[in-house]
């Protein structure tokens, strides 16, 4: 590949032993969803509801990384990186998500493994991410509680089989999108919109994180690190008033305190169980639930793509929303935007890691995910020249530079995502990627922002 003739600066003021890496998950990336044993997820199901994801666009294919994996190595290889933050398919594993392991399902992630041990790239497991076997929604999903034991269960076929090659396991990945906008929101699989079951469904992946991670320490042969991923922002009011300030509350207790004070600190936030109880809600605590949920991690990921600003009062003036309850209306910073409207707020990020640092302190952090989709135009080669992307990821490490100067222990950076992919419900229409994927041909062509990337590493190994 060539040098990259973007004018961005490369990424300056970190240390050598700095982390770099690149990140995807199984659904949005394998295809192969009928092949070697697999059985259908919660997203191969919803992506064929009428509606659910733009174009009717499915994961049946998406890169076909799972044929193409070693090619898509040789290009990590290519950018310098340390690791590969993927995630393992639960149905290609166990499939129907109950019994015994699927050797040819696992036996992939084992050759993936191999594949990247040789090399010089570290493997990074995320257990779950978003494709609950459909057998076990069909059984509740995971407001059911036994989910998180079968949750439990799957994730010591993976690790049995791993752990002698794999050093880092995460076991969830933002389990806030799996619960909000799963079943409570409904634009996630499985697309159901039920209050109660997504606080239950919170509760539950909160679980399984802790069964998986006490299992998996009281099997390890040697040690490992052991985390959970989580997607944050920040809640700002929108204005200096009352009804803005408990609104960002609200929020920041519904999205981000909700699951760090149980890992952390072993109970849920007084002022968000006073709110659940105030509409006739409840997490679902049972004895011992929260000394499970708050085992000790090794490692935080934090996923972070921007900050919003919270006002109490909804358009219309009413404080007040259809259900009765307190009005929690986003609204955006007015500054640029990508292509999924989403703001560009680098010096939330700081403000994040900051934050994460004082209130949940003696924790090492690890930015899992962090990128932006933009409108590319490839020319007739297929190259992007992606200046918008370069510079978001220019300025979000340049965030976290000055968050470590601050104090936060963050260690290492994985940029989202390395291949264009399926965008869950956006269908193919959003591209994520440092790497362009051709959807007819699914040729892979390294964007200007992946020799960014590339280049950045380099130098601040020199």
């Amino acid at each position: 590949m060539n040098p990259t003739t973007t004018k961005v600066p490369l990424a300056t003021g970190l240390p050598p032993k700095f982390l770099w890496g690149v990140a995807t998950a199984s659904y949005q990336i394998e295809g192969a969803v009928a092949e070697d044993g697999r059985t259908p997820s919660i997203w191969d199901t919803f992506s064929r509801l009428d509606g659910a994801v733009a174009n009717g666009d499915n994961g049946d294919v998406a890169c076909d990384h799972y044929h193409r994996m070693p090619q898509d190595v040789a290009l990590m290889k290519s950018l310098g990186v340390d690791s590969y933050r993927f995630s393992v398919a639960w149905p290609r594993v166990q499939p129907g998500g109950r019994g015994p392991v699927n050797p040819a399902g696992l036996g992939f992630y084992e050759r993936l493994v191999d594949e990247l041990l040789e090399n010089g790239i570290a493997p990074w497991v995320t257990l779950y991410h978003w494709d609950l076997p459909q057998e076990l929604e069909d059984a509740g999903g995971w407001p059911n509680r036994d989910t998180a034991y079968r949750f439990a269960d799957y994730a010591m076929l993976v690790f049995d089989k791993l752990q002698d090659r794999v050093d880092t396991f995460t076991t969830m990945n933002e389990p806030w999108c799996s619960a909000w906008l799963g079943y409570h929101i409904g634009v996630h699989a499985p697309g159901r919109r039920e209050f109660d079951a997504s606080l239950a469904a919170t509760h539950h992946l909160l679980l399984g994180h802790g069964l998986a991670t006490q299992r998996m320490r009281a099997a390890e042969t040697r040690p490992h690190t052991y985390g959970i991923t989580l997607n944050m922002g920040t809640a700002d009011p929108a204005a200096d008033t009352d009804l803005d300030r408990d609104a960002a509350r609200r929020a920041d207790g519904m999205g981000l305190r909700l699951y760090l004070d149980p890992l952390r600190k072993g109970e849920y936030p007084a002022d968000v169980v006073a709110d659940l109880a105030a509409r006739g809600s409840a997490m679902p605590v049972r004895e011992n639930d929260l000394e499970v949920i708050s085992t000790p991690l090794d490692v935080l990921g934090v996923n972070f793509y921007f900050g919003q600003d919270f006002s109490g009062t909804d358009v219309d003036g009413s404080t007040r929303d259809a259900d009765g309850e307190p009005v929690v209306r986003a609204v955006l910073p007015g500054t640029t935007r990508t292509a999924m409207d989403w703001p560009i707020t680098p010096e939330r990020f700081t403000q994040l890691l900051v934050r994460l640092h004082r209130d949940y302190p003696g924790l090492p952090l690890i930015i899992t995910e962090n990128g932006a989709a933009f409108d590319d135009r490839p020319d007739a080669s297929g190259y992007v020249a992606d200046d918008d992307r370069t510079e978001y990821l220019a300025s979000h490490i340049a965030a976290v530079v000055d968050a470590r100067e601050q104090g936060a222990d963050v260690r290492g950076y994985f940029a989202w995502s390395l291949l264009d992919n399926f965008e869950w419900a956006y269908g193919y229409d959003k591209r994520f990627g440092i790497v362009r994927v051709d959807y007819e041909t699914l040729e892979r062509t390294p964007k200007q922002s992946a020799l960014w990337f590339r280049d950045s590493i380099a130098a601040l190994r020199a």
